[in-house]
């Protein structure tokens, strides 16, 4: 029997039916690769969370500092990079599950990897692509801040005001210009404040990279992928804005307690 190749047509109509087929399961596993690194992020921010509240046990109640920048090297939350990072000096690393390093950190998103971003401080090396929100919690220990706030209460696990609508970790990144932007592992309000008002922040660093939602852990230990509640982005490509349009109740719950006059 004679075997015959297969003509131009069939093989034309084989690359279609390919290419169909391609189209059809590219977005499906982009989905499935988008869900994924949800996941995982949520598992970080968790541990994060668990670490933070496991901390104020230790503390008599009260959240762990920001920062601390009376001695050099100046220590965050996650740890230090002035000398090489030094994820064991953060106040937190004592407290989790999973000890973090250099290529294996549950300080680093997975949608936000190393090399997408500028590194934030001296060193060259990542850090962490999670904010916490020592605006609210630890007010004085907070870097950049804490001359202007830092006379407001440092919050112990029972002093929240709902507990379970204040962030305490969420993904961040700091946007500055159309082309640039850093990690920053402070979680910054929509308003600011300085001398006795509040101002509107312009470089928010909610980051919302999960399909436009972004993974938060609450102050009472839950974990949520949260969207916009009538908030805007400040830069609609990075998706970094805000939550809401003011800081209540995600940020600062008490915020138009804090001075008489206000900018907004």
């Amino acid at each position: 029997m004679k075997r015959h190749g297969f003509t131009l047509i069939e093989l034309l109509v084989v690359i279609a039916i390919i290419a169909v087929l391609a189209g059809l399961l590219l977005p499906v596993l982009h989905s499935t690769r988008a869900r994924a690194r949800q996941a995982e992020c949520t598992s970080n921010v968790r541990q994060l969370a668990v670490a933070s509240l496991t901390y104020t046990n230790d503390a008599d109640g009260f959240f762990m500092p920001c920062a601390t920048w009376a001695q050099s090297p100046a220590v965050y939350w996650w740890g230090t990079n002035e000398t090489g990072i030094d994820y064991e000096a953060g106040f937190i690393y004592p407290y989790l599950e999973f000890k973090p390093n250099v290529h294996d950190s549950v300080f680093d998103c997975p949608a936000q990897r190393w090399g997408s971003y500028h590194p934030q401080g001296p060193g060259e090396e990542p850090t962490s692509t999670y904010g916490y929100n020592g605006y609210y919690l630890c007010p004085e220990a907070t870097p950049g801040w804490a001359t202007s706030i830092g006379h407001r209460p440092w919050q112990r696990a029972g002093s929240v005001l709902q507990p379970a609508g204040v962030m305490m970790f969420a993904d961040t990144l700091l946007v500055w210009s159309s082309t640039s932007v850093s990690n920053n592992a402070l979680l910054d309000p929509p308003y600011l404040y300085w001398g006795g008002a509040w101002h509107e922040n312009g470089w928010p660093t909610t980051c919302f990279r999960h399909g436009e939602r972004t993974v938060a852990a609450f102050v009472d230990g839950h974990v949520t992928a949260h969207g916009l509640e009538g908030g805007e982005y400040t830069s609609p490509k990075f998706v970094v804005g805000s939550v809401g349009t003011h800081n209540d109740p995600h940020y600062v719950p008490d915020w138009r307690e804090w001075g008489s006059t206000s900018s907004h």
